[in-house]
């Protein structure tokens, strides 16, 4: 007679966790520039959805926005410049050189437009959709992303 063991099935909280940990990574080190950091606001979100997780309609919207929000807290507390200070190089997220330079332009934005070009492009979310998740009117969104393609526009030439 064998044991047979049924795993414990998982929770919904450990479902998205495992289902959407590395996107929202992803997604936080887009914002960030650190690994270590992205690592961090993906833990902190987790944590922070945690008590309220049965509240919660739509868990990945929700994570996301904590880690915009996040991410846009620590850089005005100054702790990305401390991360990259104490890093020896930072890593390159491609093999291609023109992405790398436009992503070194990219970091430069402002977090508000950083966050909409990352949303926009990277997770591919439609403006609508990014107004929502990051609590701003549909037209500021728009002008967010007109402004910052402009920037680039005129850095990249």
């Amino acid at each position: 007679m064998t044991d047979v063991h049924t795993p414990p099935r998982a929770t919904p909280a450990e479902a998205v966790y495992r289902d959407h940990r590395d996107h929202l990574v992803r997604l936080a080190y887009l914002l960030t520039g650190s690994r270590e950091q992205a690592e961090d606001l993906v833990q902190q979100a987790f944590a922070s959805a945690w008590d309220r997780w049965q509240a919660i309609d739509q868990p990945l919207p929700y994570l996301k926005r904590a880690i915009v929000n996040q991410a846009a807290d620590a850089r005005r507390r100054g702790i990305r410049d401390r991360l990259f200070r104490q890093r020896a190089r930072v890593e390159p997220i491609t093999e291609v050189p023109e992405l790398d330079e436009t992503w070194a332009h990219i970091k430069t934005l402002p977090p508000h437009q950083r966050a909409v070009v990352v949303l926009h492009y990277y997770d591919d979310r439609p403006l609508n959709e990014i107004a929502e998740l990051l609590s701003r009117p549909a037209a500021t969104v728009r002008s967010d992303l007109r402004r910052a393609l402009e920037r680039l526009r005129k850095v990249l030439r």
